[in-house]
């Protein structure tokens, strides 16, 4: 049996995980996903993620590849392997790509969305998936700050001190806050993602809508490279991945 490459699609529900990466003594969505696909295919597998989604993070398209040698068929990997994991992690998507495929590198574009509630209780039944932030907020600066960082930049005012990758500069495609009601939404969508950057740029953009600063102050931001420039980092509990292309 010829070992093959597949691509799985993965949604899930990072509440109660410590992220995606494997950790020791850890519950992570890579250390669910290889235990099932170890127990389906009885062989040691390896799996890649395209993004390390952070603990507390959702996914709905979360992009990750792993080599088998299995006579299973390809299109009943999806439903073989979510038959083996908890609720709150399903497969969506199994095809088979070239050996040359690169889960990482190849990406063009990634979309997370940002949920905010700024309703005055507390929202219970969706705390996991939301920033609550009872209060005012103005979206139009909001959004005229977002769209600053739209462009080829350098980000590092926007990573976490603990990303120490070399090369910083990402090119944000769009960079949209709308509201709804309680609810503000913002969508960032880039070639690739500083550790904690659309965390932190949401944050940021807090800042700007509460008029603890000022729209211009992000071309500020941008110019000193340096994290204590931006502002605080948003809860993990409101950042979803929604979708990678290639």
């Amino acid at each position: 049996m010829a070992l093959r490459k597949i691509k799985l699609t993965v949604c899930y529900d990072g509440s109660r995980y410590h992220g995606w990466a494997n950790q020791p003594g850890q519950e992570t969505i890579q250390g669910q996903l290889t235990e099932a696909i170890q127990i389906l295919t009885g062989t040691e597998v390896s799996i890649t993620g395209a993004s390390r989604t952070d603990a507390g993070v959702h996914a709905k398209g979360q992009t990750v590849t792993m080599e088998v040698d299995s006579p299973i068929p390809t299109e009943n990997f999806a439903k073989a392997i979510t038959d083996r994991l908890a609720e709150d992690i399903a497969v969506i998507d199994a095809v088979e790509v070239p050996g040359s495929f690169d889960v990482i590198g190849d990406v063009k574009n990634k979309l997370y969305h940002y949920t905010i509630y700024t309703g005055k209780v507390r929202p219970v039944m969706e705390i996991s998936k939301v920033w609550h932030l009872p209060g005012e907020l103005d979206v139009d600066m909001m959004d005229r700050a977002a769209k600053l960082l739209v462009g080829k930049k350098d980000f590092k005012s926007f990573a976490s001190a603990a990303d120490n990758r070399e090369n910083t500069v990402r090119t944000i495609f769009r960079c949209d806050v709308t509201g709804d009601g309680d609810y503000i939404y913002t969508e960032v969508e880039g070639d690739g993602f500083l550790y904690n950057m659309v965390r932190n740029i949401v944050g940021t953009l807090v800042e700007v809508g509460i008029g603890r600063m000022k729209v211009e102050k992000i071309e500020e931001i941008l110019a000193a490279k340096d994290r204590t420039a931006a502002g605080p980092i948003a809860a993990a509990s409101g950042l979803c991945l929604e979708w990678i292309k290639y």
